[in-house]
């Protein structure tokens, strides 16, 4: 069945933890969806696990909308999110409507997703009014990285902690179908989660939120380097990948492979033929 705002809504209502998981590429979405994950984020995470950026603001829409398609293709019942990426929507109201726009149009996204609180409601609201369903994004934004001076958990004093149950209130008046809660106090969490009718995704808030998300590549041990307090590495499969990966330079090297049921047949008779004609062709 097709996870849409209405299911991940009742989900909420019923105490059934809502699955996210980000993907960027067909066949990866295809085997995600095929699983029963309820939603795929196609993150501007890309940037930096696809890309190779060392955070995500050089994402361009077209980055964004080239991969959306991609997953959108693999992905029949998973609700897809797309993020709207750094400048998309923060210059203007009509930036952000267009921009939403396109990310369903020309890249098959069931919903957008942006980050901030209070000072992004209007553009919440017109994409909204313009049929597009909107994620919001609070807490540790990745997009604000050097206002926040690195990846810095939020929401750990009084006042910032008031200001995220604040921003969520007022994205959820303006129109927002779900927000995503990042880096933030568990406890913190589950007060903004008390506090709305609209769903909570959480990570790196606590399992107090309606659901979790994660960047597969973390959650399959996909890449290297420091790994966030957040993060449970569900299966080594980079290990499996380098394994693999080494077996197949190994037999390649030795002529192990291709062995011969790797390879297809002739009738020898044309074989020799074509030596006798190529014989041939050498007296000639």
């Amino acid at each position: 069945m097709k996870n849409t705002v209405s299911t991940l809504m009742q989900q909420k209502q019923s105490g059934d933890k809502i699955t996210m998981l980000t993907a960027y590429d067909y066949t990866t979405a295809k085997i995600i969806d095929e699983c029963g994950v309820n939603s795929i984020l196609v993150g501007d995470s890309l940037g930096m696990v696809m890309l190779g950026y060392e955070n995500t603001l050089p994402v361009t829409m077209e980055d964004m909308i080239h991969h959306t398609a991609a997953v959108t293709r693999g992905a029949k019942n998973s609700f897809v999110v797309a993020d709207m990426p750094f400048m998309s929507y923060q210059i203007s109201v009509e930036d952000a409507v267009k921009n939403a726009g396109r990310l369903i149009k020309e890249g098959g996204a069931n919903a957008v997703k942006l980050e901030g609180g209070a000072e992004v409601c209007d553009r919440i609201e017109a994409i909204v009014n313009a049929s597009v369903p909107v994620v919001a994004h609070l807490g540790l934004t990745p997009q604000s990285v050097n206002a926040f001076g690195g990846f810095k958990v939020q929401g750990k004093n009084y006042e910032k902690a008031k200001k995220l149950i604040d921003d969520a209130l007022k994205i959820q008046k303006a129109g927002a179908c779900a927000v995503v809660l990042e880096g933030i106090p568990a406890k913190l969490a589950e007060i903004i989660t008390s506090k709305l009718t609209i769903p909570t995704i959480g990570i790196g808030a606590g399992n107090g939120c309606d659901g979790q998300v994660l960047v597969y590549q973390d959650m399959l041990a996909l890449t290297t380097g420091h790994t966030p307090k957040f993060v449970k590495k569900f299966a080594d499969v980079g290990e499996l990948m380098r394994n693999g990966i080494t077996e197949y330079i190994k037999e390649t090297k030795s002529g192990a492979f291709p062995a011969q049921e790797h390879t297809y047949a002739v009738d020898d008779e044309i074989i020799k033929k074509l030596a006798e004609e190529s014989d041939n062709d050498e007296n000639c």
